[in-house]
């Protein structure tokens, strides 16, 4: 496994922080995108690509690394600034999001990153997918984790239970999902939309090991994570309890801010909030 540079929580969340700013500042730029959900999980993201997933970014399709599968590809803004800051492709190149022809397309495509291991879009399809790798590491006794992203607006699909099932089934313990508890969808908070709750109960009913974790504690998501790798018995599942918009006063827990972007004065506005909440000199967008 190759090296990883040694981060202190303090350097991660600073991390965390900088990638919500390039968000921003991505979503801007393309004019169209989701907002909320890309912010929430920008510390997640941070811990997994500079302290808990096992990757190379100069070898991307490394046998031994740990798969990554992205469920909620709209969330995709997130995935894309954390691969790069951690080394995968140019800061630069953030500013093609969404154009014609980009490798940054608005749901991730496998074609175009060789790094991702899915193309995603249609919710609910994640974690059959992520079903999918685990089994197969099984049989070829490899040692590669499985980490499956997930919305909770997606457990609206009745697929994704299928998935949970089957995980239990075969006590799936090289695989973890981490659910985006953030409580909200497209068109309003999921326990009004198609309720949810008890989510936790539900997925120990289907044989589940079940963490429920502050996503915004940095040194929380770690341990978990890190955890979750060592669970033998059973696949584990972390309820990351997000705030969507994460950081921007104007977004945080306003489902309106799903999948819509902010014009050029309110990312001004998002930026020095960011910058201001880090101890950084306020500035306009770059």
């Amino acid at each position: 496994m190759p090296a990883k540079k040694s981060y202190s929580v303090a350097e991660l969340e600073g991390k965390a922080n900088e990638i919500r700013e390039d968000i921003i500042q991505l979503l801007v730029k393309a004019g169209s995108g989701h907002t909320a959900g890309p912010l929430g999980m920008a510390d997640v993201f941070c811990a997994l690509y500079f302290k808990v997933l096992k990757h190379d970014p100069k070898n991307p399709l490394w046998k031994d690394r740990d798969r990554l599968i992205l469920s909620n590809g709209h969330i995709c803004p997130v995935r894309y600034v954390a691969m790069a800051h951690a080394g995968y492709f140019p800061r630069e190149w953030l500013g093609a999001f969404r154009r014609i022809d980009s490798m940054l397309e608005g749901h991730p495509s496998v074609k175009k990153i060789p790094a991702l291991e899915t193309s995603s879009g249609p919710l609910g399809e994640g974690l059959s997918q992520a079903c999918g790798f685990a089994l197969a590491a099984r049989m070829d006794n490899a040692k590669y984790h499985t980490w499956c992203l997930l919305s909770d607006g997606e457990h609206q699909e009745g697929m994704t239970w299928e998935a949970a099932m089957l995980a239990g089934k075969y006590r799936l313990s090289n695989l973890t999902a981490i659910i985006d508890r953030n409580n909200i969808q497209i068109d309003g908070n999921t326990e009004d939309v198609m309720p949810l709750e008890p989510l936790r109960e539900k997925y120990e009913a289907f044989g589940w090991h079940v963490e429920d974790v502050n996503g915004h504690d940095m040194r929380q998501i770690i341990s978990t994570l890190e955890e979750a790798k060592a669970i033998q018995e059973k696949p584990t599942c972390v309820i990351m309890n997000t705030v969507a918009g994460k950081g921007v006063a104007f977004a945080e827990n306003d489902y309106r801010w799903h999948g819509i972007t902010p014009d050029v004065e309110q990312a001004r506005e998002a930026l020095r909030e960011l910058r201001t909440l880090h101890g950084k000199i306020e500035s306009e967008m770059d």
